[in-house]
């Protein structure tokens, strides 16, 4: 069933400088996310592996249970300021051991909306240039996540989800009108990637994507692109930052949206009777 409502809202992303320390970084985050909402943000974004350094060697020292310190302090943000906040993304251990690297979604209540574990892990091997491996030490989530707010229907991603186009598909005709990813492209996937795949994102779907990454971090095992940015369903830059630590604000239209599909109707004009539709198929799994 597909979502039709969409009003009008301020969204920011939270271009956190994030350090060793994890009570440091989520009394960062906590004054960076008071400061969003002081500015009128109603859906506010923090980065991937918000409350500590991003890498496999990091996973397990920094992994923490769901419900747990980090996500107790986001409940309690969330209400505080009246928000829609989507955590980032912390390193989470379950029951049985396992490591994930997950996104926690919490209402303006301090109720939990939405889990999403990344689907699609971080292997990739540029010769000369970087190899990284999330599965040496990650497990793959297996749900494509979907959370409603008052102001609309919301997909999330995380990071290397954003390169499989299937996820923003599905949840465009599920009535998402956005897909946020937090984010940490590196020194060279993000020159080359990083707001191309946020722009082919928004295009395939007639949609706005925003992408949170923490800010750059020069001395750090992993040296985050920065950039943080959101994009419209036509495909346009609306809002970016540089690499330093900073707050991106974009309001998000629906006459946008609207315009851009009466305009372009592509929505209209697919032909699943020559290809397959990969909403169809789609079920939520547990």
């Amino acid at each position: 069933m597909q979502a039709s409502l969409f009003r009008p809202f301020r969204l920011a992303l939270v271009q956190l400088a994030v350090g060793p320390h994890k009570a440091a970084n989520l009394a960062r985050a906590r004054e960076r996310v008071q400061e969003a909402a002081r500015h009128g943000a109603q859906v506010v974004c923090l980065p991937e592996c918000f409350n500590c350094p991003y890498g496999t060697q990091h996973f397990g020292e920094y992994a923490e249970t769901i419900p747990g310190e980090t996500s107790g302090v986001l409940s309690e943000l969330a209400k505080e300021t009246g928000v829609y906040l989507i955590g980032g993304s912390i390193p989470e251990r379950d029951s049985a051991g396992r490591l994930f690297n997950t996104s926690i979604v919490h209402g303006p209540d301090g109720g939990q909306l939405a889990v999403h574990r990344k689907v699609h892990l971080f292997d990739i091997d540029v010769p000369g240039k970087i190899r990284f491996q999330e599965s040496e030490v990650l497990s793959a989530g297996n749900s494509v996540t979907m959370f409603d707010t008052e102001y609309g229907r919301i997909g999330l991603g995380i990071c290397y989800d954003i390169r499989f186009p299937e996820l923003a598909m599905i949840a465009a005709r599920k009535g998402c009108m956005a897909m946020l990813y937090p984010g940490a492209f590196n020194m060279i996937t993000g020159p080359l990637h990083w707001e191309l795949l946020q722009r082919a994102r928004a295009v395939d779907n007639q949609i706005y994507v925003g992408a949170c990454s923490p800010a750059r971090d020069a001395s750090a095992d992993y040296i985050a692109w920065g950039h943080s940015t959101v994009v419209d369903p036509s495909g346009g830059v609306i809002a970016t930052t540089e690499h330093e630590e900073a707050i991106v604000y974009a309001d998000l239209d629906p006459e946008m949206m609207q315009i851009t599909r009466a305009s372009i109707p592509v929505t209209q004009q697919r032909r699943f009777d020559v290809y397959a539709d990969v909403a169809a198929g789609h079920k939520k799994r547990e």
